[in-house]
């Protein structure tokens, strides 16, 4: 019952604005609920390793090219990664560069560890659509989630209160939440008393109470700006319909069926020892000493998740944060959104719902449903200059890459520990670091050289 505490709460505030009673709490666990995968067949393709990159209409030259890339990053100072690419349902390239921790506080080790090809890193925001995309997008191939309804059809407590200084909650719909433009700050800080106030929680139960009484920051819809908010009333979301907690629902319902036993939320917890880890910030979330707040961590963090939000006020388990795997486990979800929603004989959703998260949102094309798209120039940044218009990802700040490109079947996840590294002027940009200046660090010249790789044919050029 304690794992069910969180929702447990958060639905007693629901169902108490409705004026309805609770259900009886019982000792006995939930049944599952009935998955795709349960009532359809499915015979999906499943990756396998081509033979050569040549095989898979890539050139081992490019290849190598893209190796250098980033192992001159490592060479000159940037801490560690691990790429995987594929393409027509074949893995082309898996590789490991440099350590996946080089610092035990700010002191430098005299033998770091590498990264291997198990290595787990933080995913950060990768987050929002490994877990939170994926399980709403099961939802709505359920018929259970309409993302055009209200949210507080969802989430009762979610609506207009007196003295808010912008209204708009009680309309605004589960679109905008996905589309990051309902309205909310990018950071609210729940953990951080002196920026959070009245909404400052270090508990998760307390914080899934407050997450719908965060205030409105503009006028909903009047234009886009991501925010963590959003996908933290998401996870509480996807908890509510689902009745149970997010990485209960995720691990059991979407991984496990997938048969992967590196993607999970508080991996510390189940069974996984901090040498598994790509080390993040050095000391905790201190910025190199230079900010505070109750219960801040101070030592290298390995396998705990690094957003503040994420760790001090929602237990390791949000909507927008949290989750860790590695390069080969999100190969096979790369391939579940090539194939159109499934993996072998894995049904998780359809073609009519993919298509629909990542259509451009009216306001900024470079927005789907949770999904980032390559709509400009804009987005460059994050998916290099020869991506096509199809494609779409997302980035996380801890240093992860997700691209998906349908255009030439290809898939590429790159994941950095680019946080370890020291804070390069703490006093007057906390939230910068070393590892940020690097181009592996910054994602699009990797994928620049990636696609540069790719062996031009008539059908390519077609797809471009």
């Amino acid at each position: 019952m304690q794992r069910l505490g969180a929702y447990a709460t958060a639905l007693l505030i629901a169902l108490a604005s409705q004026g309805q009673a609770a259900p009886i709490a019982s000792d006995e666990p939930p049944a599952p609920a009935l998955a795709i995968n349960e009532q359809a067949s499915c015979d999906l393709p499943v990756l396998r390793h081509a033979a050569s990159p040549e095989q898979a209409g890539f050139s081992s030259t490019g290849l190598k090219r893209v190796d250098q890339l980033i192992e001159a990053d490592i060479a000159n100072g940037f801490p560690g990664a691990a790429l995987l690419i594929i393409k027509d349902g074949r893995i082309v390239k898996s590789a490991q560069y440099g350590y996946r921790q080089k610092f035990a506080g700010l002191q430098p080790l005299a033998t770091p560890a590498p990264v291997e090809r198990d290595t787990l890193f933080d995913l950060a925001s990768n987050t929002k659509m490994y877990a939170t995309n994926f399980a709403l997008q099961k939802l709505v191939s359920e018929g259970k989630l309409d993302v055009d309804a209200p949210v507080r059809h969802y989430l009762p407590e979610f609506t207009d209160r007196d003295g808010d200084s912008i209204r708009g909650k009680n309309s605004l719909r589960v679109r905008d939440l996905l589309q990051h433009s309902a309205g909310f700050s990018p950071d609210p800080q729940f953990h951080n008393p002196a920026s959070a106030k009245e909404l400052f929680s270090q508990q998760r139960e307390k914080t899934l109470a407050l997450i719908p009484q965060a205030p409105l920051n503009y006028q909903p819809g009047s234009k886009t700006a991501y925010s963590d908010t959003d996908y933290m009333l998401l996870g509480l979301l996807v908890e509510r319909i689902a009745g149970q907690p997010l990485d209960d629902y995720v691990e059991q319902h979407i991984y496990a069926p997938l048969g992967l036993h590196n993607t999970r939320f508080n991996p510390l917890q189940k069974g996984f020892k901090p040498s598994q880890f790509a080390a993040t910030e050095l000391m905790g979330n201190t910025r190199d000493g230079t900010i505070d707040f109750p219960n801040i961590r101070r030592h290298t963090l390995r396998g705990e998740v690094h957003d503040e939000k994420a760790f001090y006020s929602m237990g390791g388990v949000s909507g927008h944060a949290g989750l860790f795997s590695t390069t080969e486990d999100l190969a096979l979800l790369l391939q579940t959104m090539l194939n159109g929603g499934g993996y072998g004989d894995v049904c998780l959703f359809d073609q009519q719902t993919i298509t629909r998260f990542t259509a451009p949102s009216p306001a900024d094309p470079t927005f789907g449903l949770g999904w980032r798209r390559n709509a400009n120039a804009d987005i460059q940044w994050m998916f290099g200059e020869l991506a096509s218009p199809q494609a779409y990802g997302h980035t996380g700040w801890t240093g992860t890459l997700t691209l998906i490109d349908p255009a030439h079947n290809l898939g590429i996840v790159l994941l950095t520990n680019k946080k370890h590294s020291p804070v390069l002027d703490p006093e007057h940009n906390s939230n910068r670091f070393a590892g940020d200046l690097f181009a592996t660090g910054r994602y699009g010249a990797i994928a620049t050289a990636i696609y540069e790789a790719l062996i031009v044919t008539n059908a390519t050029s077609a797809a471009q």
